[in-house]
């Protein structure tokens, strides 16, 4: 079943210096469905310990370019860790695909990296293993905290930057530059 996308769909989170000593310090999440039930998004700029070619193994896929294998993936966010995310350009040709916009999608099933190892994949694709969730209202009530700001996503972003300047990249798409932030937020 296809979903259609949510209101804060396709933005990007970016945690305020404030948030140094959580989890979320310093990363950068895609929010992927938002709706009253809560929020779900894919951090986008931690890896993990693993490459793609590794998770590939474990799943018992061997195949797939130099490029490809040695990919990192990246640690998604906290829930389920064991499970696997693609956020990818391309179309709904997969089994399990939900629209985040009208060129950005998530899929977690096997086809997509079946695909991908034979060369038949999308374009441009990350894999991520966890997620971030928010339950109801929870997202709302931190960005009224001053704990994210948000921003447009986009594809050079997701796809082509590297991850250790994805943060500082993000903020700068809203004209934010961290370093002359307090790492503390004001309340008048």
């Amino acid at each position: 079943m296809i979903e259609s996308p949510t209101p804060l769909a396709n933005q990007l989170l970016i945690a305020l210096p404030s948030l140094a000593e959580t989890n979320f310090s310093r990363s950068v999440a895609l929010i992927c469905q938002h709706d009253h039930e809560g929020a779900m998004g894919i951090v986008v700029n931690r890896a993990s310990e693993y490459t793609l070619g590794e998770v590939l193994g474990q799943m018992g896929m061997e195949g797939g370019s130099d490029k490809m294998r040695s990919q990192i993936v990246l640690a998604g966010g906290p829930v389920h860790p064991e499970r696997g995310f693609v956020l990818h350009d391309g179309g709904l040709r997969w089994d399990s695909t939900m629209a985040i916009s009208d060129n950005l999608y998530l899929t977690t099933s096997r086809d997509i990296l079946e695909a991908m190892v034979q060369g038949e994949g999308p374009a441009n694709a990350v894999v991520a293993l966890g997620c971030a969730g928010w339950d109801a209202g929870q997202l709302e009530q931190e960005l009224t905290e001053n704990d994210w700001l948000t921003a447009p996503s986009d594809a050079e972003l997701l796809f082509e930057l590297p991850l250790d300047a994805r943060w500082q990249a993000a903020a700068g798409r809203i004209g934010v530059d961290f370093a002359y932030l307090a790492d503390y937020a004001g309340h008048a």
